[in-house]
């Protein structure tokens, strides 16, 4: 069993995330809902993870879907009541799951009260709440700054003839943290949930929190040689160092309330969302010790690359710049593209690949991430121009479909419509390579993704070492990494072959026995001091 202590439960622990519009529709609206989120919890329970982070479920006129919220405190009629929020925060409880709610408070949407009183004067009560600011003389927005959905982060406004700011959609107007009223108010919106019992909070955009008060512009930045992790080259928000309109060190303070206010709720959990050329430092400095967050969430592994090389250069990375803060893990969330997909695995061979996937994933020091689909081994869905819902997908296609097809609805059920996810044409189509890896096919097949994702947990559950122990994480061939795992009781040597191709390696005399019970044991043998891996394979050695 593990051996942290009760209220650090978060440290290695395994996170299911849920996207609700595409998890479970019960009102045959064609859009998922909390109901079905509650109606599909044992099911979650059954793959033995910690806690479910559910995206965004606030009121919204969701021209983000969700990610503009309109009023934190209530649930859009589209995904149901408040009273069906605390049915599944109950319910979760009951399973040993704790709610992690997706808390964005970078920005909210243009309909909000907050903005629409903002906007209405420049001397209003909350005429400051957000981030306005005067021309240049010749009319031009007040300095380079870009949005992360295209073009200018900054929209003129009639009525107070400013613009004001915003890093995504010219709808998501981003609130002032600089004003204490805007940060009182943020704090008693996570008050509010973390009463109605959730565990805690995954901070959407949390290094976008504070911009330079003094607007100066961002320097350029090599793009060329240098592209940032969390944005397509196609993008220009790439040409920036983006020092002034992000991860600024006021920061620091704001999530030091957020913490005060965290540790008053039993062992509740705070968790960044940082996407930045530093997020390796940020990771490190946002969640150091127990002053500011629990843990870091970047997008090192959401983008496409994927090579022992880059596996060990990203871990090495981490480990040199954490310091005594924690990571965690993705591979897969609803702003990427597939894994099974995006890393383009040998054809035929993409059952083995998402094994391989699952078992790295729970061998990196850190807690984890899974998005929902990626126990099924999901591939990314293909969607056809007229069938794009995401503004991002449509502003830069062809070059970049957006984020639509990692969110498809879940197969649940390959004889019936819509893989029973709904009874009606759900709002993005279920496709046919996702029917055939419904649940119903893969709940009774041992070698299944879902069943290896069942075992994987469970193994690394019962292994402290896996759970918190340390990481030495090293590239021992072109496509063959070895990464050692240890702690005071457990020491284990993981070996993972990149390759779809059989390799085989001379082990130290230390490496004597294969851990026979690891969920891809089949996959590797041990012989007079070699150890051969089949393709994609994967060995665990006891030391």
């Amino acid at each position: 069993m593990t051996d942290h202590k009760m209220n650090d439960w978060w440290r290695g622990c395994v996170i299911y995330q849920v996207y609700p519009r595409s998890y479970q529709d019960t009102n045959g609206d064609g859009v998922g809902d909390l109901r079905g989120i509650t109606q599909r919890l044992e099911y979650i329970a059954s793959l033995g993870v910690d806690a479910i982070w559910i995206s965004p479920f606030f009121r919204s006129p969701m021209r983000d879907f969700g990610y503009d919220v309109s009023d934190f405190c209530d649930v859009d009629p589209l995904f149901g009541t408040l009273a069906d929020a605390d049915a599944l925060i109950k319910k979760a409880d009951q399973l040993g799951l704790r709610i992690i709610v997706d808390m964005v408070l970078n920005h909210t949407s243009d309909q909000h009260p907050w903005f629409i009183e903002s906007s209405s004067s420049r001397d209003n009560p909350k005429a400051d709440w957000y981030v306005w600011a005067d021309p240049k003389p010749d009319g031009t927005p007040p300095n380079n700054w870009l949005s992360v959905f295209g073009g200018s982060s900054w929209q003129w406004h009639t009525r107070r003839k400013q613009y004001y700011l915003h890093n995504f959609l010219k709808e998501q107007p981003d609130v002032n943290f600089h004003s204490p009223n805007v940060q009182d108010a943020l704090m008693e919106i996570m008050e509010f949930w973390l009463k109605r019992g959730v565990k805690g909070f995954r901070f959407d955009a949390t290094n976008f929190y504070v911009h330079d008060a003094a607007l100066r512009d961002n320097p350029i930045h090599d793009h060329l040689n240098d592209p940032q992790d969390h944005v397509p080259d196609i993008n220009p928000y790439g040409m920036q160092q983006h020092i002034y309109d992000q991860s600024r060190p006021e920061t620091l303070t704001f999530l030091a309330r957020v913490r005060a206010l965290l540790n008053r709720y039993d062992a509740a959990m705070g968790m960044a969302e940082l996407g930045a050329l530093d997020a390796y430092q940020l990771i490190g400095e946002y969640s150091s010790g127990d002053k500011y967050l629990h843990m870091g969430y970047g997008f090192q592994f959401l983008n496409p690359k994927f090579s022992a090389s880059y596996v060990a250069q990203v871990v090495q990375r981490m480990e040199a710049n954490i310091q005594d803060g924690w990571p965690c893990w993705a591979f897969s969330n609803h702003d990427a593209a597939r894994p099974v997909t995006r890393w383009n695995p040998k054809a035929g061979m993409e059952q083995a690949f998402s094994h391989m996937l699952l078992s790295l994933l729970l061998s990196l020091r850190g807690s984890v991430c899974m998005y929902q689909g990626e126990e099924l081994g999901l591939p990314e869905a293909d969607i056809a121009y007229e069938e794009i819902q995401d503004p991002y997908g449509l502003e830069f296609w062809p070059e970049f479909k957006g984020r639509d097809g990692c969110r498809t609805p879940m197969p649940w059920d390959h004889t019936q419509a819509h893989a029973g996810f709904s009874t009606v044409k759900p709002w993005l189509p279920v496709r046919d390579t996702h029917q055939s890896l419904a649940v119903s096919t893969q709940e009774s097949d041992a070698a299944s993704s879902l069943s290896i994702a069942r075992k994987l947990i469970k193994w690394r559950k019962q292994h402290s070492a896996m759970v918190n122990g340390a990481i030495d994480l090293q590239q021992v061939r072109p496509d063959l990494v070895r990464i050692a795992r240890k702690n005071a009781t457990e020491s284990f040597v993981v070996y993972v072959n990149f390759s779809a191709e059989p390799t085989s390696i001379a082990v130290s005399n230390a490496e004597v026995a294969l851990v026979s019970d690891h969920p891809l044991a089949a996959s590797a043998r041990l012989d007079a001091g070699i150890l051969y891996l089949q393709g994609y394979g994967v060995a665990v050695v006891r030391t």
